[in-house]
């Protein structure tokens, strides 16, 4: 969800009684207290000037294709060394593969320690996968100390997020202690979905489910209501991607039949329900959500800091999982798309499809 959606669900929310607000719908429950050791601080475009780079639990090819290409530069053409732990892959260019033991990070082999310890410009990434395992985010933490990776003019920790909406729903306060796992165990009356299709909604039977959406898609069918929202197509809105550059976008169609922009929907659930959210239209409620954040108030970089909070430096020695299963069905917009459904299906899985005769 963009930015003022989270915002205006949020108020909503926080209107009526609750503060139960999570992003991470597949379970991650990662330390938030600190959005500069969940932030890709290195930037995208400065990541191809890193010299020795170690990926933890990413594939970047299909988690950040651009991301990927900065390091696929940086390997090419200026010919820095890559490490990886995690299930292997083809990255598209040389990579020593390490094992995908997730407790490696915490003993990592000499030579790798040793090239990261005489890098001058160190990288460290670490993907979903990695931060699913419990220990590893601190270990991260830990081991970029070590090597001196945060230094002036240079932070070499970065965390990429297959979430297009993560950076901007942890600023604005979506992120539980226990992740997911808190909302659970809460067993709330009510709940919205906010274009959530990764929930595991079988784990929230006695819970009213409002889906506010567009596409149909899994949440949909979980739903007990469904609101028809605009696609990020159809409004205005801010976001902010995985470097934690605030953006904005703008409408570029109405959204179609019933459906309405998200906000307005959350200002017609407030008058309906008797309380009041502060704000009439787009306009205010984008202010409103500067006021409250307002970093969300300045195109560009927001500036996190570096802050490096407290966290457990041992990881379970399990395998790091690969969170995408399918490139091509990532989103209920790609899911929804007949070409993007033939892509899985002959790229991903191997289906042969007979060409027509010219």
């Amino acid at each position: 969800a963009d930015c003022e959606t989270m915002f205006a669900a949020k108020s909503l929310v926080n209107a009526l009684g609750g503060n139960l607000l999570e992003g991470r719908q597949t379970g991650l429950d990662y330390d938030v207290t600190s959005l500069s050791a969940v932030n890709f601080n290195t930037g995208i475009a400065e990541a191809e000037n890193a010299d020795v780079i170690l990926l933890v639990g990413t594939n970047l090819r299909w988690e950040a294709p651009l991301i990927n290409t900065r390091v696929r530069k940086a390997a090419w053409k200026k010919g820095a060394k890559v490490f990886a732990i995690g299930p292997e892959t083809d990255l598209t260019y040389k990579v020593q593969w390490l094992g995908d033991d997730a407790s490696l990070v915490a003993k990592l082999p000499a030579a790798v320690l040793d090239a990261l310890k005489g890098a001058e410009r160190p990288m460290l990434i670490f993907g979903g996968g990695a931060l699913s395992v419990p220990g590893v985010h601190g270990a991260g933490l830990a081991l970029a100390k070590s090597v001196n990776a945060v230094k002036d003019g240079w932070n070499g920790f970065n965390v990429v997020h297959f979430s297009a909406a993560r950076m901007g729903s942890l600023m604005l306060g979506y992120g539980l202690p226990g992740g997911i796992k808190d909302v659970v165990a809460a067993k709330p009356k009510l709940a919205f979905f906010l274009g959530a299709d990764e929930v595991d909604f079988a784990a929230l039977p006695d819970t009213f489910k409002v889906y506010v959406g567009h596409h149909g898609d899994k949440g949909a069918h979980a739903a007990d209501v469904i609101l028809p929202a605009a696609a990020w197509t159809e409004k205005d809105f801010t976001t902010v991607n995985t470097e934690g550059r605030v953006q904005r976008s703008e409408k570029a169609v109405f959204a179609p039949g019933d459906a309405r922009e998200d906000w307005s929907i959350f200002r017609a659930l407030a008058d309906a329900l008797g309380v009041s959210l502060g704000f009439d239209s787009f306009a205010q409620c984008r202010a409103a959500m500067i006021a409250a954040v307002p970093a969300l108030g300045v195109e560009g970089l927001a500036d996190y800091g570096w802050t490096v909070p407290k966290l457990a430096a041992k990881p379970e020695a399990r395998a790091i999982p690969s969170p995408i299963k399918d490139f091509y069905l990532t989103n209920a917009i790609c899911r929804a798309s007949p070409t993007m459904q033939r892509c899985s299906e002959e790229l991903v899985h191997g289906a042969d499809f007979a060409e027509a005769a010219e």
